[in-house]
């Protein structure tokens, strides 16, 4: 199974399509620019060297980071080196934790600019809030370094665009942290897919149904001395200090975060178009929902419903984000549910599938295993090794379409009604639609300046 799943994805990323989803390998598409990647160094320094690493972001998912990239130390070479993150109180936390658990000091950097000036940093693993997804991408692309971003790869849909950009441009293995593409048993069931086991698959729905309580609203207070608010806060405007959002519930607010579908729902999405085989953005998309429990200071909805429509090809994506208490769909609470016109496919939560076929949905394959995060790193190392983005699992094309089908969803919802695009262009269609086109990036705020070149 794998080694035909490994010629399929070859074959795959060495076809040029139209629009941002280019060949990992071949010249990409960008803007109606082609744009080809130069010859890559065969070494990140050399096959036998130590990569190093700098995690972004300590609060929350970097502390997993930096569990998979120690975990990988003697087996891939690597090691963390640097542990970045604008709460100073909270980096002296993280570096203690690390002297404790691993017996050797780590270095800390509050400004993280600082770490991409260091040329001994080889790579940096971002699992910063997502308005500085993309900009500390394209900066450390542009500073050498290979980059491992977590999902969402993008706060908007322009910002994908010019990540791919600057990936290509300087020759950067740029990872999306979506690891279901690296797990063995989801491998195997979009190979069942392929293969036709419930037929023509015509419908994916993602789920993100999350026990997300009353958050309340702690107003405005002062900035914490050890917090570098102006640097927290990078090219999203700068609001008075509050906890509403540091560190967690930024997720919750438009300039910060996009909601549940894109957050934990990024997963949802890669594998929804993952498993329909479509490599492009739809062409209509409506969403609707709104917060129905709570009268907190949440901005996203709490439930929402989002169609995406591929009138072409006779598809369709479907994706509910539920908050609060609700069923769960074969068992799947979170994950996904792929239907054929002989059977359907179950994906629940990582690393499981399960197979019901035929009007009696009688059980057919099924397949759980562990261990896709640790595969998903070991991915990202060995095409640093080989200088070689055709071994990607989540390359960066996948950042901008998985990413960018949340956000079409919430410009939805957020404009209330029903929208027609341009998947080649990458524009919403009509002469009506300049509110719903200025969505597709936002204002940055000076220094923290998305370039227009790369």
């Amino acid at each position: 199974m794998e080694n035909k799943e490994n010629r399929s994805r070859r074959s795959f990323i060495k076809t040029t399509v139209s629009g941002a989803m280019a060949a990992a390998i071949a010249p990409a598409l960008v803007n109606g620019e082609v744009i080809t990647p130069g010859i890559m160094p065969q070494t990140a320094k050399g096959a036998n060297d130590r990569i190093r690493v700098a995690v972004l972001g300590v609060n929350g998912r970097g502390q997993g980071h930096i569990e998979e990239i120690m975990g990988l130390s003697q087996k891939m070479n690597v090691e963390v080196a640097v542990i970045c993150d604008p709460d100073m109180d909270l980096l002296k936390t993280r570096a203690a934790e690390f002297e404790k658990k691993y017996g050797k000091k780590i270095l800390i950097e509050q400004d993280f600019r600082k770490t991409y000036e260091d040329k001994t940093i080889h790579a940096v693993a971002l699992a910063t809030p997502n308005h500085w997804h993309a900009l500390q991408t394209i900066w450390a692309c542009q500073a050498g370094k290979d980059v491992y971003v977590e999902k969402p790869a993008t706060h908007n849909i322009y910002e994908g665009k010019k990540m791919i950009e600057a990936a290509y441009k300087y020759n950067r293995i740029v990872q999306h942290g979506v690891q279901l593409r690296s797990s063995v048993a989801i491998k195997e069931a979009i190979q069942y897919i392929k293969d036709g086991l419930i037929g023509r698959v015509y419908m994916s729905r993602g789920l993100v149904y999350r026990w997300r309580t009353d958050i309340g609203d702690k107003g405005i207070s002062r900035t914490p001395p050890g917090l570098n608010y102006d640097l927290w806060c990078g090219p999203a405007p700068m609001r008075p200090f509050t906890r509403n959002l540091v560190h967690y519930n930024w997720h919750w607010h438009w300039n910060y975060g996009n909601g549940d579908v894109g957050n934990q729902g990024i997963h949802e999405t890669d594998l929804c178009m993952w498993g329909l085989g479509v490599d492009s953005l739809p062409e209509k998309i409506t969403s609707m929902g709104g917060k129905f429990l709570w009268d907190d200071c949440k901005e996203v909805p709490e439930i929402q419903t989002s169609v995406y429509h591929y009138p072409g090809e006779k598809k369709m994506i479907q994706f509910e984000v539920r908050n609060w208490c609700t069923n769960l769909e074969d068992g799947a609470g979170v994950g996904n549910i792929f239907y054929g016109d002989k059977g359907y496919l179950v994906v629940k939560g990582y690393g499981t599938y399960e197979t019901y076929l035929g009007e009696k949905r009688e059980k057919g394959p099924s397949r759980s295993e562990s261990g896709e995060l640790t595969l998903h790193f070991q991915n990202w190392f060995e095409a640093i090794r080989a200088r070689d983005m055709s071994l990607q699992n989540g390359p960066v094309q996948t950042g901008h379409l998985a990413s960018s089908l949340a956000h079409l969803g919430n410009i939805s919802y957020r404009l209330g009604r029903q929208l027609e695009f341009d998947p080649v262009a990458e524009r919403f269609k009509g002469e009506g639609e300049n509110e719903a086109n200025a969505m597709l990036s936002r204002e940055y705020r000076a220094p923290y300046l998305l370039p227009d070149v790369v």
